[in-house]
């Protein structure tokens, strides 16, 4: 049998692509060597979003008695918050399974190589099977990054030092926890931890957290942290990992840390290695699959989406990518555009930004206006928060009077700041926006009220 289309990764880009390829009459193949669903599903966004949630009903409860609210002997039983993600994760995949077979696509539980090219098209072998495809769509996401530290090998080995998935499976929590990395993964297991009972250390080699969110956002967030009890070593770089504990450099200085486990969250890269790219004079770009707009390789027939690609390493730009790669196979035009995908750290405050910052404007000599007010100009906000100090930070292109970034931290900010990537996609001028009517009260009124005091 030869299928019209070949998909090898069952992430968010590999099982929506699936879905949509299935429904518009594309003889679809999925082959998968692991879970359905991907890092994102099992080992990423919906598992760190249950321990999250588990850990903000602790906070809140901790909290609340200047909301009026007394409670006594709160805690939070890790292994029941661990169990009941397990559960979650199951029913997720379970259900993410049974939509791509509804789309009338077959699943093959192997790892997938490419093997060359056929007059048929594309030979994938996955266990003892070679399948023909007359395209294919990689979508193998990306792995953690473990650089040539001395000891880290050893440290993972023995599991002492965890990844974003042996994280999510320790039944019990650190007393002292160390964090290599102060960007989403790291922050969002800081936060964590830190309301669970850990002693969280985080270490980070750049100036700031939250990578490249706001530097106003990422100071009060880092600001909120430190009153929580966690401790960031910044302008700190790691140089070996011991049997308990990590030591690391700071303004010259080599000075050593100890605890029950690390974290390393220093990032990921294209899961691009072994799996026959080499077969078809695939071109890649520091590991990474090089794509053009429409998903294409430089390969004809070959695509790729998700975070083999390296662009955007976040499971809603995979669903996108899918979806634009699908639509050019179809022979329907569609274009992929970066500059308005929204970004999130889920910690408690939530920050979401979407387009461009004041740094990144700066640096394409866009000339423009920010306006930076206090949530507290919602009175939603206020009736939640007591003593908040979220901000909201509109970013405004001054030649053309539109808005081109919205930043935020605050509650609910995950939640509101689709609505700010729309106005930012279509390019929406500060009087059109001003037209808009907000439903009150929401803390979404708080980007009505920026644009008003422009």
């Amino acid at each position: 049998m030869v299928y019209d289309l070949i998909v090898i990764g069952g992430g968010p880009a590999g099982y929506l692509a699936c879905e949509r390829a299935g429904h518009s009459g594309l003889k679809t193949l999925l082959i998968e060597k692991e879970h359905m669903g991907g890092v994102c599903l099992n080992k990423g966004c919906i598992p760190t979003k249950t321990l999250l949630y588990s850990a903000k009903l602790a906070d809140g409860a901790k909290n609340g008695k200047k909301y009026g609210v007394t409670a006594t002997e709160v805690s939070v039983d890790h292994a029941a918050v661990i169990k009941r993600k397990d559960k979650i994760v199951k029913n997720l995949t379970g259900g993410v399974r049974t939509a791509v077979k509804a789309s009338g696509v077959t699943i093959v539980d192997e790892m997938g190589v490419i093997k060359g090219k056929n007059a048929d098209g594309y030979e994938v072998q996955a266990g003892d099977t070679v399948y023909s495809g007359k395209r294919l769509l990689i979508a193998t996401g990306s792995i953690p990054m473990a650089p040539p530290i001395p000891g880290l090998k050893k440290g993972l080995e023995a599991g002492f030092v965890l990844t974003n998935k042996e994280v999510l499976e320790i039944l019990q929590v650190p007393k002292e926890f160390i964090i290599i990395g102060g960007g989403v993964i790291g922050l969002e297991m800081a936060s964590y931890f830190n309301s669970v009972g850990s002693k969280v250390t985080v270490i980070e080699m750049m100036g700031k957290v939250g990578g490249m969110i706001d530097d106003d956002l990422a100071a009060i967030l880092q600001k909120s942290y430190e009153a929580k009890g966690i401790i960031f070593n910044l302008n700190c770089k790691v140089t070996e990992f011991k049997s308990d504990g990590v030591v690391y450099e700071e303004d010259g200085q080599t000075k050593e840390i100890k605890g029950d486990n690390v974290l390393l969250s220093i990032g990921r890269r294209a899961n691009t290695a072994n799996i026959g790219l080499e077969n078809i004079g695939v071109a890649l770009d520091r590991g990474a699959i090089i794509t053009d707009d429409k998903q294409k390789t430089n390969i004809v027939e070959v695509y790729a989406a998700g975070d083999v690609n390296g662009k955007s390493m976040l499971a809603h730009t995979a669903y996108r990518e899918a979806e634009v790669a699908v639509n050019n196979m179809n022979g329907i035009r569609d274009v992929m555009r970066y500059g308005a995908i929204p970004s999130v750290v889920y910690t408690n405050p939530e920050v979401a930004g979407v387009g461009e910052t004041e740094n990144t404007a700066k640096q394409k000599g866009i000339d423009v206006t920010c306006k930076t007010i206090t949530m507290n100009y919602s009175g939603r906000y206020m009736a939640e928060n007591e003593r908040g100090d979220g901000i909201v930070k509109i970013i405004v292109d001054t030649k053309w009077n539109k808005l081109i970034g919205v930043h935020m931290i605050a509650n609910y900010a995950s939640e509101i700041i689709y609505g700010a990537g729309i106005m930012v996609e279509k390019e929406m001028t500060i009087d059109e926006i001003k037209q808009l009517v907000f439903p009150h009260p929401t803390v979404s009124e708080i980007i009505r009220e920026a644009i008003f005091q422009l």
